[in-house]
């Protein structure tokens, strides 16, 4: 018959023997105090501690969707845009730029209309917007409204008026300005920077001087400071060459011959060059040709002491220059010495002298003078 097992139990309380003392283990309070510190540690560490971190984590994973869920739903749900384009004649307008601007400062959104003139703008956020349209051949338009979450807007029918005709906001100057204008810009040309050129024409479109303008362009010739110094010269080299021997020597002859030089150019150039063209109504001006060949710019220089541009335009004998010529030679022989006037002979030299004078100068002023980047003058209105 089998016996019953019997477990020897461990006794609570052991004594052990450490030399004469003897030593008394409470295995029960031994164990007691071992789960007291793991129950602590587990507590301290996971008990409390990943509850609460369990209950974070489900709260921040749950806080997304619980915030979806509490968004306004005007935030969420989107719209779109259309519309159509057309002229006044009620015409669709293809390929016409629209677009579509928030105040919120989103992007600016641009699509073309299409052949039946509609546009549209999809999943457009809702809230206030503009339309602006714009097409080359029309003006400018824009409307405004508001969209709402959800809503399909139709925007109304957008009729574009054709675009206004810009006139040309140059100033054109009248006849008179125009002249005006011409002539003040003459009276500051000089050949080489110092010889007054002002009686050259150059361009296109000008216009005829006036009365005053002839008489003002005489004027400023014969008071400037090259003409007195022209005129000292020529009275020097006909001291030199005993010209005009009744007038003598010395500072007395040099006198006499430097009064008469001036006069000359004096009467020569108001009789010819303002007081004639003035009567005759022509324009004693040359006008500068600047192309062709060499041979018919020449030519040209050289008809020019003989021939002229009358007020009206046209080309005719210029008598303002030959007659004028041969005026200064007649009143030459009132201030001349009695025993150098030769009557008829000094005036038709003095005149044939003039022409020639006038045609080297038409020569300089075609060959030497012109001045690089001269614009033309501009169109004037009658």
């Amino acid at each position: 018959m089998n016996q019953p097992e019997t477990r020897r139990v461990k006794p609570l309380i052991e004594a052990k023997r450490d030399g004469d003392r003897v030593i008394t283990v409470n295995f029960r309070e031994k164990n007691s105090r071992s789960k007291s510190l793991v129950r602590r540690v587990w507590n301290a560490a996971l008990g409390p501690g990943i509850f609460a971190w369990l209950s974070l984590s489900v709260l921040a994973c749950g806080f997304p969707a619980l915030a979806q869920s509490q968004q306004p739903p005007d935030q969420r749900l989107t719209g779109s845009i259309s519309g159509t384009v057309a002229g006044q004649s009620g015409r669709a307008i293809v390929g016409a730029r629209v677009s579509l601007a928030r105040k919120d400062q989103s992007p600016i959104q641009e699509v073309l209309s299409g052949d039946d003139g509609q546009f549209s703008f999809a999943n457009a956020a809702p809230g206030p917007f503009q339309i602006t349209v714009a097409t080359a051949d029309f003006a400018m338009k824009a409307a405004s409204g508001i969209l709402h979450p959800g809503e399909t807007c139709t925007v109304p029918r957008t009729v574009l008026a054709a675009a206004p005709v810009v006139a040309d906001a140059r100033a054109v100057p009248s006849q008179a300005e125009a002249g005006k204008n011409q002539s003040d810009d003459q009276k500051t040309q000089r050949a080489l920077g110092v010889v007054p050129n002002f009686f050259v024409a150059y361009g296109h479109n000008v216009v005829p001087l006036t009365r005053k303008q002839k008489f003002e362009l005489a004027w400023k010739w014969t008071v400037d400071p090259v003409t007195f110094g022209l005129s000292g010269a020529i009275a020097g080299v006909e001291q030199a060459q005993n010209d005009y021997s009744g007038y003598g020597q010395g500072a007395q002859g040099y006198a006499k011959r430097y009064g008469a030089a001036y006069a000359g150019i004096v009467t020569g150039t108001f009789i010819g060059g303002a007081i004639l063209p003035s009567l005759l109504k022509q324009d004693p001006r040359y006008f500068y040709k600047g192309s062709g060949s060499k041979r018919s710019r020449f030519l040209y220089a050289i008809a020019n002491s003989v021939i002229c541009k009358g007020d009206n335009g046209r080309w005719q004998t210029n008598y303002s220059n030959i007659l004028g010529n041969l005026a200064a030679g007649g009143i030459s022989n009132l201030y001349y010495p009695a025993q150098n006037r030769d009557g008829a002979v000094l005036t038709f030299e003095n005149a044939l002298f003039g022409i020639g004078v006038t045609a080297a100068l038409n020569v300089v002023q075609e060959f030497l003078t012109r001045k690089p980047g001269l614009p033309d003058y501009p169109s004037a209105k009658h």
